[in-house]
């Protein structure tokens, strides 16, 4: 890190871009930080850079030393964002068209920097503050954006500062035509694609459990072996799962996400019905039914 960012991310000579990658840095999550709150919210529509995140996140004290455990932070990809743009003098947004989408024929997935939209496109929900779960935090109860029915429609406010761990644009067929190449390896060298396959366990007290790779993580589930990876912000919950070849893909979009953020305040029911559709939609990909609940005598 220190090579590439110098005196930007403390003990960074440390801090490898595989620890980024593969969250095993230490680096506490700058989404957590206040300062992003209001942007998190819709209230504050700035442009958020890579640089900017990350220093979010260095203002806090790391959680653990470099290299020594797992923890999943946004400010690693903060980090690998705004190393990617010293490296090569290019905007991430560039580095996206030009290496990625364009190459691959990916025509609608971008790196969003403001609010505009290419195309239509889903729109996402949160409930209003009257109707949000009591166990939500106050200052995290009142989105911006017009009321709804119960609900405030999100889809209009910015999601850059989601930066490099989740201010991408795409859609199923994106996502498909994406891992197939790069788990195919049609993307990468095939000593880079082994490298992004090797793991790290993300639960030390399951070391054969889900594994964490280079920015994708696989997991065993009832139906097979997956790659994958998710993310959210308001509005806008994602999975994209896919074989170890690439061949069979998945993807799960559910417009609304404060429960994943806030899950004892939500009703169990939600992430019970959650846990459902992205299993019955994984067993779908593998031609293989979803396993039911045991039923009591």
């Amino acid at each position: 890190m220190e090579k590439w960012l110098p005196g930007q991310v403390p003990n960074g000579s440390a801090i490898t871009l595989r620890m980024l990658l593969n969250h095993t840095s230490g680096l506490a999550d700058y989404t957590e930080d206040p300062a992003l709150l209001p942007s998190f919210l819709g209230k504050d529509q700035r442009p958020w850079t890579s640089a900017q995140l990350l220093a979010v996140g260095v203002r806090h004290d790391p959680l653990f030393p470099p290299g020594t455990r797992f923890s999943y932070s946004n400010t690693n990809y903060a980090a690998v964002g705004a190393v990617l743009e010293k490296a090569t003098g290019e905007s991430l947004a560039d580095l996206v068209r030009d290496r990625i989408a364009r190459p691959l024929g990916l025509k609608h997935t971008y790196y969003a920097t403001d609010a505009t939209w290419r195309g239509p496109h889903a729109r996402g929900y949160e409930p209003d503050a009257a109707h949000m779960p009591p166990g939500v935090p106050a200052g995290a109860r009142d989105y911006a954006g017009a009321h709804r029915a119960d609900h405030v429609d999100v889809s209009d406010n910015n999601p850059s500062w989601g930066g490099a761990a989740g201010a991408m644009v795409s859609t199923a067929d994106d996502w498909a035509r994406f891992y197939t190449a790069l788990m195919s390896g049609d993307l990468l060298p095939a000593a880079q694609l082994a490298q992004l396959r090797t793991t790290v366990p993300m639960d030390p007290e399951q070391p054969d459990g889900p594994g964490s790779g280079l920015g994708i993580v696989t997991s065993p589930t009832p139906c097979g072996t997956v790659w994958a990876h998710e993310g959210g912000i308001p509005g806008y919950l994602s999975i994209n799962v896919t074989d170890s070849t690439g061949r069979r893909t998945a993807s799960v979009l559910v417009s609304t996400e404060a429960y994943s953020e806030y899950p004892d305040a939500f009703p169990a029911e939600i992430a019970e019905a959650d846990k459902t559709l992205k299993t019955a939609a994984l067993c779908a990909m593998f031609d293989k039914p979803a396993p039911t609940a045991a039923r009591a005598n």
